[in-house]
Protein backbone atom coordinates (compact mmCIF):
# COMPACT_ATOMS: atom_id res chain seq x y z
CA UNK A 1 0.00 0.00 0.00
CA UNK A 2 1.05 3.22 -0.90
CA UNK A 3 1.46 6.66 0.78
CA UNK A 4 -1.35 8.51 -1.34
CA UNK A 5 -5.12 8.23 -1.26
CA UNK A 6 -7.04 8.08 -4.46
CA UNK A 7 -9.83 9.64 -5.01
CA UNK A 8 -12.39 6.72 -5.02
CA UNK A 9 -11.12 6.25 -1.47
CA UNK A 10 -11.59 9.65 -0.17
CA UNK A 11 -15.17 9.79 -1.66
CA UNK A 12 -15.73 6.73 -0.14
CA UNK A 13 -14.70 7.67 3.00
CA UNK A 14 -16.61 11.10 2.93
CA UNK A 15 -19.80 8.97 1.82
CA UNK A 16 -19.96 7.16 4.93
CA UNK A 17 -19.36 10.03 7.19
CA UNK A 18 -22.39 11.54 5.54
CA UNK A 19 -24.21 8.99 5.46
CA UNK A 20 -23.48 8.25 9.41
CA UNK A 21 -24.04 12.01 10.63
CA UNK A 22 -25.03 13.98 7.61
CA UNK A 23 -23.90 16.27 5.41
CA UNK A 24 -21.84 19.79 6.30
CA UNK A 25 -22.35 23.17 4.65
CA UNK A 26 -18.82 22.92 3.29
CA UNK A 27 -15.31 20.49 3.23
CA UNK A 28 -12.24 22.95 4.34
CA UNK A 29 -9.53 21.35 3.04
CA UNK A 30 -6.05 21.84 1.97
CA UNK A 31 -5.24 21.78 -2.31
CA UNK A 32 -3.58 18.28 -1.90
CA UNK A 33 -4.44 16.33 -4.75
CA UNK A 34 -6.96 14.20 -3.17
CA UNK A 35 -9.19 17.49 -2.69
CA UNK A 36 -8.41 18.52 -6.23
CA UNK A 37 -9.15 15.71 -8.23
CA UNK A 38 -12.31 15.94 -11.11
CA UNK A 39 -14.13 13.30 -9.23
CA UNK A 40 -13.94 14.95 -5.70
CA UNK A 41 -15.09 18.67 -6.55
CA UNK A 42 -17.95 16.66 -8.82
CA UNK A 43 -19.00 14.55 -6.00
CA UNK A 44 -18.85 17.90 -3.26
CA UNK A 45 -20.90 19.63 -5.83
CA UNK A 46 -23.52 16.45 -5.75
CA UNK A 47 -23.57 16.28 -2.58
CA UNK A 48 -24.71 19.88 -1.88
CA UNK A 49 -21.26 20.26 0.26
CA UNK A 50 -19.83 24.27 -0.77
CA UNK A 51 -15.92 24.00 -0.40
CA UNK A 52 -13.31 26.33 1.47
CA UNK A 53 -10.12 25.29 -0.17
CA UNK A 54 -7.21 26.78 1.90
CA UNK A 55 -4.18 29.41 -0.24
CA UNK A 56 -1.52 26.71 -1.10
CA UNK A 57 1.22 27.33 1.14
CA UNK A 58 -0.38 28.81 3.61
CA UNK A 59 -1.33 25.50 6.70
CA UNK A 60 -2.18 28.35 9.29
CA UNK A 61 -5.28 29.12 7.25
CA UNK A 62 -6.82 25.63 9.22
CA UNK A 63 -5.39 26.56 12.87
CA UNK A 64 -7.55 23.27 13.96
CA UNK A 65 -5.95 20.87 11.79
CA UNK A 66 -2.31 22.39 12.46
CA UNK A 67 -2.66 21.80 16.28
CA UNK A 68 -3.91 18.12 15.78
CA UNK A 69 -1.13 17.30 13.19
CA UNK A 70 1.00 18.79 15.78
CA UNK A 71 -0.29 16.85 18.60
CA UNK A 72 -0.61 13.53 16.43
CA UNK A 73 3.16 14.02 15.90
CA UNK A 74 4.14 14.59 19.36
CA UNK A 75 1.79 12.36 21.08
CA UNK A 76 1.91 9.10 18.75
CA UNK A 77 4.46 9.19 15.73
CA UNK A 78 7.73 10.58 17.73
CA UNK A 79 6.89 8.71 21.02
CA UNK A 80 8.82 5.44 19.58
CA UNK A 81 10.21 3.68 16.31
CA UNK A 82 7.73 1.88 14.40
CA UNK A 83 9.51 -2.01 13.32
CA UNK A 84 6.78 -2.39 10.51
CA UNK A 85 3.95 -0.84 8.61
CA UNK A 86 1.57 -3.63 10.56
CA UNK A 87 2.73 -2.15 13.94
CA UNK A 88 2.62 1.45 13.20
CA UNK A 89 -1.35 1.03 12.06
CA UNK A 90 -1.90 -1.16 15.11
CA UNK A 91 -0.51 1.48 17.13
CA UNK A 92 -2.12 4.65 15.22
CA UNK A 93 -5.42 3.22 15.21
CA UNK A 94 -5.26 2.85 19.21
CA UNK A 95 -4.09 6.33 19.34
CA UNK A 96 -7.03 7.42 17.04
CA UNK A 97 -9.48 5.19 18.76
CA UNK A 98 -8.71 6.94 22.38
CA UNK A 99 -8.45 10.64 21.03
CA UNK A 100 -11.86 10.05 19.38
CA UNK A 101 -13.75 8.08 22.14
CA UNK A 102 -11.64 8.50 25.18
CA UNK A 103 -10.05 11.29 25.68
CA UNK A 104 -11.62 14.65 26.77
CA UNK A 105 -11.00 17.98 24.68
CA UNK A 106 -10.86 21.16 26.10
CA UNK A 107 -11.93 22.79 22.49
CA UNK A 108 -15.49 20.32 23.87
CA UNK A 109 -15.70 21.67 27.54
CA UNK A 110 -13.68 18.78 28.45
CA UNK A 111 -16.21 16.07 26.99
CA UNK A 112 -15.03 13.35 25.37
CA UNK A 113 -16.19 13.98 21.26
CA UNK A 114 -18.61 10.86 21.77
CA UNK A 115 -20.06 12.23 24.62
CA UNK A 116 -20.24 15.96 23.02
CA UNK A 117 -22.22 14.51 20.29
CA UNK A 118 -24.57 12.85 21.94
CA UNK A 119 -25.37 16.21 24.22
CA UNK A 120 -25.67 18.13 20.52
CA UNK A 121 -27.27 15.07 18.29
CA UNK A 122 -28.67 12.76 20.91
CA UNK A 123 -30.25 9.30 19.45
CA UNK A 124 -34.21 9.40 19.83
CA UNK A 125 -35.07 6.62 22.02
CA UNK A 126 -36.74 3.67 19.93
CA UNK A 127 -39.51 3.11 22.68
CA UNK A 128 -41.03 6.50 22.13
CA UNK A 129 -41.74 5.98 18.45
CA UNK A 130 -43.42 2.06 19.38
CA UNK A 131 -46.54 3.81 20.90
Amino acid sequence: MGGSIRSKRVIEVLSGLVTTHGAPLFLHSDNGPEFVSRAILNWIAESGIATALMDPGKPWQNATNESFNGRFRDECLSVGWFRSCAEAKVVVEAWRLHFNAIRPHSSLNYLTPLEFKQQHHPVPNRAAFQE
